[in-house]
């Protein structure tokens, strides 16, 4: 499973590749698992199948915000989950607020377990053919458009790329663990 550095490292190609048969690879997963074990936790703390699908296809729209804002403007300073509470302060977020993108959150909030599986898949598909269309679409330039991460500094739209491609790897690991019961 390639690292975000790892994807860095590679042609951009590569990136858009990994990006590209995601959706596929979840689908032949999923595929004639019943909802009882979508639903299963492999451990106290770990998601649930269905909850990781819930949590790609939430993260997809994330990042479609994000790249579409770095298109839109300058460098922008881009929320991330690393943020430190010094950088939530500066966004306005303080005291019990708590971390608007904390991947926990979502998933008790938005209430994973509840979601449909197959739904969740065909809007993840959904958005990650929008997501691509506007990637491929980039010219060089557009590529080199960034926004500021608050722990990493500046990262173009190619590294924003790479970081999405090592998240979704991260994610399918995470899902065929917990398909066969491990945490």
């Amino acid at each position: 499973m390639p690292t975000k550095d790892e994807y860095l490292a590679r042609p951009l190609a590569d990136r858009i590749e990994r990006l590209r048969t995601t959706p596929d690879e979840l689908a032949a997963r999923l595929h004639e698992r019943s909802d009882p074990a979508l639903s299963r936790r492999p451990g106290a703390r770990s998601w649930s199948p269905k909850e990781i699908v819930c949590h790609l296809r939430d993260v997809e729209e994330l990042f479609t915000t994000r790249f579409c804002t770095m298109l839109a403007v300058d460098d922008p300073t881009i929320l991330t989950l690393s943020a430190t509470p010094e950088v939530l302060a500066a966004w306005g977020i303080v005291g019990s607020v708590g971390h608007p993108l904390d991947p926990d959150r979502w998933a008790e909030e938005r209430q994973y377990l509840r979601n449909d599986a197959a739904e969740a898949l065909a809007a993840f598909r959904r958005r990650r053919q929008e997501l691509l269309s506007l990637l491929e679409a980039l010219s060089t330039a557009q590529w080199k458009r960034g926004g500021i991460h608050p722990m990493d500094g500046r990262l173009s739209m190619a590294d924003w790329a790479a970081s999405l491609a090592a998240h979704d790897d991260n994610h399918l690991d995470q899902l065929t663990r917990a398909l066969d019961g491990r945490p």
